[in-house]
């Protein structure tokens, strides 16, 4: 047990220290601002303050965990060995960064709360946040400061027990369009003849033809291929689905089709099932509230994984809205047009209410991105992405996730990188 010494214990501080100390490294920690109490401990002790007591590991604060609300923070990020630091520290301290305060800052997702400006769909874009601009999206830094902060720690504490963690892969599948042709109803087919008949597109109108007239299987039907690679693997899955309506007209279909249903039912035989809540239900709650409602009658199970359509967190309020419903855990933190770690870690974190000052039970799991952002590149330029990525997570023993579609394993000479990422594990690592 690490015993940490501050003048003020805070929500924020709490927060930032648990995450480092005991969701990444595995240590418990705990706090006290009674000085004889840190003296008379015997174990590893840290004091987070101004000045250092005496002979303790000392990490000097920088004032944002002890601070409410929020506002412009002036910050210079600046190379620290292999990766980055921000909120600079004195000589006196044992860090040269507050590491605390500066995993709060993107944990909490600080800059987002601030004035900006949104995208079409009223967004935060990558290229507004701080990652972006000063070049670290591609690094789990928090996770990298923990690791740091660790081998520091034990050379000062011998004694420290730090828990070995292990890097896994975690695999996300949107199957928000489960079909190309299948399931649509006649008003989409028509529109779909109707438009490829204007493109002279006659492969897909061949395609359409007979998938409708069921002498070919739909092309973005690859659950058969999914249900193989579960069967034969350790590695965790979870395949969300879609029961509101689509973003566009073309993009919904049926989602009360026996057909559909029984795909829902087939998938969670087999691994967890989650759900996307559409993009139509996002400013009516009751609307949310029936879609998981459905998804429950469905599967018979609690809906305990979520993804927002489009990525549209809009914080705070659709993460409260996820706290009404009783939502477990929700894997919408990722950007839509950029990869990498949109609140700089690879690990699971809860989400903290900056309005309210509060930590809430929900768990945000942290999306490298999505294969939509790639959609145009060749496999000679995502692969490398993806590898360094990977990579980047490996060596902090994170968790690796990324969303793919169902569409992606359409067998392809195009997909093969896709497929292969799913199937080169067969358990995890």
């Amino acid at each position: 047990m690490l015993l940490v010494h501050t003048q003020k214990i805070t929500h924020r501080l709490d927060y930032a220290f648990k995450h480092i100390c005991t969701r990444i490294l595995g240590v418990k920690v705990e706090f006290t601002s009674v000085i004889e109490e840190f003296i008379a401990h015997q174990g590893p002790k840290l004091s987070y303050g101004k000045q250092p007591m005496g002979n303790e590991f000392f990490v000097q604060s920088h004032g944002l965990l002890t601070e409410q609300g929020f506002d412009d923070v002036d910050i210079s990020v600046m190379e620290w060995d292999d990766t980055i630091g921000f909120f600079p520290t004195s000589g006196k301290s044992h860090l040269p960064f507050d590491i605390f305060s500066a995993a709060f800052y993107l944990l909490s997702r600080y800059e987002e709360y601030l004035p900006q400006v949104k995208d079409e769909l009223g967004r935060y874009t990558a290229k507004q946040s701080l990652a972006y601009k000063k070049g670290f999206l591609d690094k789990p830094v928090v996770d990298q400061w923990a690791y740091k902060f660790a081998k520091l720690l034990q050379s000062h504490y011998a004694d420290v027990d730090l828990p070995q963690r292990n890097f896994r892969i975690h695999h996300l599948v949107d199957a928000s369009r489960p079909f190309s042709y299948a399931q649509r109803g006649p008003l989409r087919n028509i529109g779909g003849y109707a438009r490829d008949l204007i493109k002279f597109r006659l492969k897909k109108i061949a395609d359409r033809t007979r998938v409708l007239l069921k002498l070919r299987k739909d092309p973005y039907n690859t659950f058969s291929w999914i249900v193989n690679v579960l069967k034969q693997t350790e590695v965790k899955f979870t395949v969300f689905f879609l029961l509101g309506d689509g973003f566009t007209f073309r993009e919904s279909f049926n989602t009360k089709r026996e057909k559909f249903r029984m795909l829902i039912k087939l998938i969670g035989d087999y691994t967890e099932v989650g759900l996307i809540f559409s993009f139509h239900s996002l400013d009516r709650f009751e609307e949310l509230k029936d879609e998981k409602k459905r998804m429950e009658e469905l599967t018979h199970r609690e809906v305990t994984s979520t993804m927002i359509a489009k990525s549209l967190i809009a914080l705070p309020n659709r993460y409260r809205d996820l706290l009404e419903l009783e939502v477990q855990s929700d894997y919408s933190m990722f950007y839509e047009d950029t990869l990498g770690f949109r609140a700089g870690t690879c690990t699971p974190f809860l989400f903290y209410d900056l309005d309210y000052e509060i930590k809430t039970p929900l768990i945000v799991h942290p999306v490298i991105g999505s294969t939509c952002i790639l959609e145009n590149n060749s496999r000679s330029e995502i692969q490398p992405q993806i590898d360094a990525l990977k990579d980047s997570i490996s060596k902090v023993n994170g968790i690796f996730s990324m969303f793919l579609s169902n569409k992606d394993f359409i067998s392809s000479r195009e997909n093969s990188y896709w497929r292969s990422l799913v199937t080169e594990h067969s358990t995890e690592t």
